[in-house]
């Protein structure tokens, strides 16, 4: 979820704004597929992916192709029993067509699985306190489920993994979409996974403001003067790095979370920076009409990619500090 669109193919999935979570009738799950299962889902000439919106009602569609890059991410937006379906029929789909696919665990069972692309912030919801959670939807659609420990390259976003038949993960689908619907908040933040991270071609500008980028962070004012653009940069280590190596890419932050990212006198951007080894600059204005300012790293995939980690968690800690705070004032006036 570049700042110019990158050319696509028809089956992509479109790029305007989804519904408002808030309406909590509208999920949108991407998972990662094969390069070659893909093509499956796509069809000749867009026809399955044609007939699969036709009869789910959904919208469905695959990233553009990166060369050399063996991977797509396959996109659904729609009602949570729509999505589920649409799985499970893309599932099926795989199986009766490409049954020696990489998507399949067992070639002799009908046992096949799928890998989900959830945000981290959200995989407590999935998970349950104690694991609870997962092991209901597990028992009661016959699936199983695993979940990676790691953040894909230069995301905030985990595989889970789904195991099953067709129909039994379609309904693991509709049930971790209610969950995901259910705390939509916490996934505002998610930097979102794009294959082929490493190459410059796939370096876009990437939304750190939701699930998808079209989401948006709920606006709040704290009543401070947007903070001055960071401080100069002393020398980073990013200079050193042979520049074939080096990496560029944006992100948008919303105008009122780059103060707690830069810090009193820029003390925790300049952290950020030490810790990563990535360059980072700050547009001074807004880039657009969402109000957002961008975020420029420049620096190795590994550089970047602990940024960018280190980014979305002092997001993360301000939203609670904020959040924690409305709950006090609250309590005060009861």
């Amino acid at each position: 979820m570049s700042d110019s669109p990158a050319p696509r193919d028809s089956a992509s999935p479109p790029q305007s704004r989804s519904p408002s979570p808030v309406a909590h009738d509208t999920l949108t799950l991407r998972a990662l597929v094969s390069t070659k299962d893909a093509g499956v889902i796509i069809g000749k000439a867009g026809k399955n992916v044609a007939d699969l919106r036709e009869q789910t009602g959904v919208k469905a569609g695959v990233s553009k192709v990166i060369q050399g890059v063996h991977e797509r991410v396959l996109t659904v937006t729609g009602p949570v029993e729509g999505v589920a379906k649409a799985y499970a029929l893309i599932i099926s789909q795989l199986v009766a067509t490409n049954p020696t696919s990489p998507i399949i665990s067992s070639p002799s069972s009908v046992h096949t699985s799928i890998r989900l692309l959830i945000s981290h912030n959200l995989m407590g919801t999935i998970i349950g306190r104690n694991g609870l959670k997962i092991k209901a939807i597990q028992d009661g659609s016959g699936t199983r489920m695993v979940a990676s420990k790691d953040m894909l390259p230069q995301s905030t976003e985990r595989i889970v993994e789904v195991q099953g038949a067709p129909d039994a993960i379609g309904h693991a689908i509709e049930e971790i979409g209610k969950c995901l619907l259910e705390d939509w908040e916490r996934g505002l933040g998610t930097v979102l996974f794009h294959p082929g991270t490493g190459d410059d071609r796939s370096a876009n500008r990437r939304s750190v403001n939701g699930l998808p980028p079209a989401y948006g962070t709920p606006r709040r004012t704290n009543g401070r003067a947007s903070p001055p653009s960071s401080p100069p940069q002393p020398q980073s280590p990013v200079l050193a790095q042979p520049a074939a190596n080096l990496r560029t890419q944006n992100i948008s932050i919303p105008s009122d979370m780059v103060g707690c990212i830069i810090g009193r006198s820029g003390t925790k951007i300049t952290e950020i920076r030490r810790l990563s080894g990535s360059k980072i600059s700050i547009a001074k204005a807004p880039h657009d009409d969402t109000g957002e300012r961008m975020f420029t790293i420049i620096g190795t995939p590994e550089a970047n990619e602990k940024a960018l980690f280190l980014l979305y968690n002092q997001l993360e800690s301000e939203k609670e500090r904020r959040v924690n705070k409305e709950t006090h004032q609250q309590d005060l006036q009861e």
